[in-house]
């Protein structure tokens, strides 16, 4: 997890605002016992007070004194790697019932190292963090949705650093795996921690609320990201909605006004809600909206608090309504709006999540290359349109994965949002999808000869070196698999 220090305030949701937060207390100690009794294991004779500095379940990054979780995957057996964690420095290993035998000699008997058995190790994972999360006293604030997730997490640490000591989980931390690790970091006592939330599986959402428990939840939206994996998007915003699962009447789910889905879902919530919103009444909502295309967004803000004037360098109406949902957070634990104010005015976006890289010869290239749905590459187009005085709009729009049946028309939606955005210049990367939105951008009014389509980043990344010229500004959105953050650093090294 990433830390952020602030100054230290009130310990938790509804706390009056002061200057000192409650008293630093000690680490959690990960000895063999504490875990073993967390996770349901058998520890092999042995010292019970060992101790371990951390949980890893790669040889390749672990470090000493570690311990290592060897998680069985579809094409590996962690226990296969037992030895070579051990040969790397770590402290312990947790292998499943069975395999810890592998570990002893005929002659010496067990080894010096903590072995310890369990019945599932990626479950044992969970049941640690579970654990460590309990013990800690840490708030948790956890955020889902189709899109905006990391941004919201960010802005929402930004916002919270400014009281408390905040950890967050690291770029994408967010599944069955990933968030148990980041969850046991908060063996260190930060005030408090904001998680995202990923799923692309109904069931998944459920996991992570049981193992992190949080307080605070966060719904930014529902899109079709991964609809490939569900019948429709109302089964996606069924998936999601199961960050409401678990409630007490203290904890609160921030939620999106604006759309219908979730607001239809909230209804069964066992707790308190806030909502927010533009373009319906809500709890934390903007008004006068006013897009600056690249240079970011202002709008009025009205909060239960009071209301205030928002100015920020994140572009687009989507990064409007992550920071209406930080905002709500913050407002929960008692974050003054002039911080809010003070400290949107200098949010940056996370790496490839909207970047402005202002090149030279006036070429300025958005960088959103890190994942793409249909919904978030029709933001960012918007923005575009809504950019002056640019010599053209260039468009780099990678394929978006995992659509399934209406992968086509989602992509052709695309390919007519860039001409309804009165982009310039189209450059479609990928397979037949990508050829399906560059037919629809030509359909839509924009030139045959503005219009390329290519299958692979590379074949992209030296047509838009050839075709960028002075004064462009250009918009590189796709999904990862395509890797259209390689168009990026062509373009970076071109224009340096």
């Amino acid at each position: 997890m990433t830390a952020m220090n602030g100054r230290p305030g009130p310990s938790g949701p509804g706390s009056p605002a002061g200057s000192n937060g409650p008293a630093l207390q000690p680490e959690i100690r990960l000895t063999t016992e504490w875990v073993a009794r967390a996770m349901g294991g058998t520890a092999r004779p042995g010292d019970p007070d060992r101790e371990f500095n951390g949980v890893s379940i790669d040889t390749r990054t672990l470090t000493v004194g570690e311990l290592f979780f060897a998680i069985r995957g579809e094409r590996f057996d962690g226990a296969d790697f037992a030895g070579a964690a051990i040969d790397a420095g770590a402290g312990g290993v947790v292998v499943e019932r069975g395999r810890g035998s592998e570990l002893r000699s005929a002659d010496k008997g067990w080894p010096p190292f903590a072995v310890i058995e369990v019945d599932d190790a990626i479950v044992a994972l969970q049941a640690l963090a579970q654990a460590v999360r309990r013990a800690s006293g840490t708030k948790v604030v956890a955020i889902t949705g189709s899109a905006g997730k990391t941004t919201t997490k960010e802005v929402t640490g930004e916002f919270l650093a400014a009281r408390y000591r905040v950890v967050r989980n690291r770029g994408n931390f967010n599944n069955h795996i990933g968030l148990p690790l980041s969850l046991i970091e908060l063996r260190r006592r930060p005030e408090i921690a904001v998680v995202e939330l990923g799923m692309n599986h109904a069931g998944e959402i459920s996991t992570l609320v049981r193992i992190a428990e949080p307080e605070v939840r966060v719904w930014t939206n529902v899109g079709e990201a991964h609809l490939g994996f569900f019948q429709s998007v109302d089964a996606i915003a069924d998936a999601k909605s199961e960050i409401c699962e678990g409630a007490t009447p203290a904890t609160l789910l921030v939620a999106n006004a604006d759309d219908g889905r979730i607001a239809e879902r909230i209804s069964r919530f066992g707790g308190r809600v806030v909502t927010f919103g533009i373009d319906r009444g809500a709890d934390v909502r903007a008004t006068e909206v006013r897009g600056r295309g690249i240079d970011g967004t202002d709008a009025h803000i009205a909060t239960p608090r009071g209301a205030f004037e928002l100015t920020t360098p994140l572009i687009g109406r989507g990064n409007l309504a992550n920071v209406l949902a930080a905002t709500a957070v913050a407002i929960e634990f008692d974050v003054p709006l002039a911080t809010v104010v003070e400290r949107a005015a200098y949010l940056t976006p996370a790496s490839h999540r909207g970047e402005v890289l202002r090149l030279s010869n006036g070429v300025t290239v958005i960088d959103d290359s890190y994942n793409a749905n249909p919904t978030a590459t029709k933001r960012a187009l918007e923005v575009l349109g809504e950019t002056r005085d640019r010599s053209r709009r260039v468009a780099v729009l990678g394929e978006m994965l995992e659509l399934g049946e209406r992968t086509s028309a989602l992509h052709e939606d695309v390919g007519r949002a860039a001409a309804e955005a009165k982009v310039d210049v189209v450059i479609a990367v990928g397979g037949e999808p990508a050829r399906a939105l560059a037919d629809a951008a030509v359909a839509a009014g924009i030139g045959r000869a503005n219009v390329l389509y290519v299958a692979t980043s590379d074949e992209a990344a030296d047509a838009a070196a050839t075709l960028i010229r002075g004064g462009d500004l250009v918009l590189v959105k796709g999904s990862r698999g395509v890797r259209t953050d390689r168009v990026v650093d062509r373009l970076k090294a071109e224009f340096a």
